[in-house]
């Protein structure tokens, strides 16, 4: 990470007493190694603190290494702080839009610093649960440095050499810092950074038009920034149904939020450090080229596997651009070293770190054989509206269109979703010609990460879309929108010629 990504000076706070506390303790001495180890985990992000509290409380002699914090991108820079950013822009969103629903308010004004004092705080809750002190009394022995392998089956913490009968490398993902000219003298932000910031930007230029920079980029506008992002994609969130991606992008341009696709930023102009104002992005599109005066860059365009230090090679693990490389057991190429989470996986999300955690351990420590292909993982993107999804794709379906059919409710005819004033959006289930199996959904409401579950486990326990029309929902919900797109499924079975042959038999029911 450039050192101008970390320019930005931090202020007391409740949070940094957490992290030096806990994370991190100041003064925290690393324990002397006792003897061959059952597990050494690597990297205390999600997938490394499960798999090491599980391990632990199974009775395995562990290990976990960290060279940062405790806790990971996730508590540190992820999921913890940006939820709570999103949390205080959805309800500036609300009293913004009062009036929709005959409610007069005036309108809203940010108070950044109580917004940045109100993430620190919770997420200072939050991260309590990842204390050294903590993993330490479910079993492992808790080290702070950089590993670094020395051999197949043994590795180097500052002065100690660790042995391990196996090792799990989940070392996690880091921001992909695209070249850009005199991006690194001009300054940026990043995930890693944004949350530090104690004013609120006038104009944010996000780069990136992915689940990062779309959060983010609505969080800021919603909270009173000029919002522009840039990406070079055709359209927003490229693994998303494109329908979905047509939606947000709307919703987007209604906030006023700026957005340019097939765009590459190629130089940025400015004074020297992310602490300071005045920059010049130059973009470059189909249309020519473009300036664009901001106050900030916020880099949001991809992830880059954290793997310099380890040392792969000498454990015989091999690696490529994109992470540790892994078969269906998660193992590497040296069937002693593991790896899960970001490190190892193009499901870079805290769920499926957790997930990918319980299959190592039985794994690693049993001999079991579970597949990482067998987990079915959803993904949500928390814009508002949110957009979820579980199983095949859009794009798995128009690859094969022999063996899919696919069924969708809007919103618009939702009765709940027409009540509460958020119709825009849709349920969407792909399900197998043959069977009926459900194989895939995806959802596009401001509820939809709380309703992707019903489907994950309806593909999951191999469900047809006869099940999932004879679930019973609530009513009014959202949710129930999947149970009438399944409905669908139903109606489209019924051919011409059934009802006259129907008639014929009430004729004869009724004697």
């Amino acid at each position: 990470m450039s050192s101008t990504t970390s320019a930005i000076p931090e202020r007391d706070s409740l949070w940094r007493e957490i992290r030096e506390n806990h994370l991190h303790p100041h003064g925290w001495v690393n324990p002397v190694a006792k003897g061959k180890y059952n597990l050494v985990v690597i990297g205390g992000g999600t997938a490394g603190l499960v798999t090491a509290a599980a391990a632990g409380m199974l009775g395995a002699r562990v290990a976990l290494i960290e060279s940062h914090f405790l806790g990971g991108d996730c508590t540190n820079y992820g999921c913890v702080p940006s939820k709570a950013l999103l949390a205080s822009a959805r309800a500036a969103a609300a009293v913004r839009d009062a009036a929709r629903y005959g409610i007069t308010s005036a309108s809203p004004a940010t108070d950044y610093l109580r917004v940045v004092d109100r993430l620190e705080r919770l997420r200072a809750q939050i991260a309590a649960n990842d204390s050294a002190k903590r993993f330490q009394g479910f079993g492992a022995d808790v080290f702070f440095g950089e590993a670094r392998f020395e051999n197949r089956n043994c590795l180097r913490i500052n002065d100690q050499k660790l042995q391990f009968h196996k090792a799990v490398i989940a070392t996690g993902t880091s921001p992909a810092i695209p070249e850009i000219a005199h991006l690194q003298e001009t300054g940026y932000l990043t995930n890693e950074t944004v949350f530090s910031l104690e004013r609120l930007p006038r104009h944010l230029v996000v780069i990136g038009g992915g689940p990062i920079g779309c959060e983010l980029g609505q969080a800021f506008r919603r909270l009173g920034s000029e919002v522009t992002i840039v990406t070079r994609g055709a359209r927003l969130l490229p693994r998303d149904d494109p329908d979905a991606s047509a939606i947000l992008l709307r919703r987007f341009q209604e906030e006023g939020i700026q957005v340019l696709l097939n765009a590459t930023p190629i130089a940025v102009l400015g004074n020297q450090g992310e602490h300071t104002a005045g920059k010049l992005l130059t973009v470059k599109s189909g249309a020519g080229e473009q300036r664009l005066a901001c106050d900030r860059i916020l880099i949001a365009a991809g992830r880059k596997p954290n793997l310099d230090a380890l040392n792969l090679a000498a454990a015989g693990v091999r690696a490529d651009a994109r992470g540790v490389l892994v078969d269906d057991r998660l193992r590497t190429h040296n069937h002693s070293i593991f790896a899960a989470g970001d490190v190892c996986s193009r499901f870079q999300f805290t769920h499926a770190a957790e997930a990918m955690a319980r299959l190592v351990v039985q794994n690693a420590l049993f001999g079991a054989r579970r597949r990482v292909s067998n987990l079915v993982i959803p993904w949500c993107t928390y814009t508002d509206p949110e957009i979820a999804h579980a199983g095949i794709t859009a794009g798995d379906v128009q690859a094969s269109p022999r063996r899919y059919l696919t069924y969708t409710k809007d919103l618009k005819d939702t009765d709940r979703a027409i009540l509460d004033g958020n119709s825009e959006g849709f349920a969407r289930i792909h399900v197998e010609r043959r069977g009926g199996r459900v194989a895939g959904a995806s959802f596009v409401s401001t509820s939809a990460g709380e309703a992707i579950a019903e489907m994950v486990l309806a593909i999951q326990q191999d469900l047809t879309v006869g099940d999932l029309s004879a679930v019973i929902h609530p009513y009014p919900t959202v949710a129930e929108a999947f149970k009438r797109a399944a409905d669908q499924h139903l109606q489209s079975r019924l051919r011409p010629w059934m009802k006259p042959l129907l008639r014929r038999y009430f004729s004869w029911r009724r004697g």
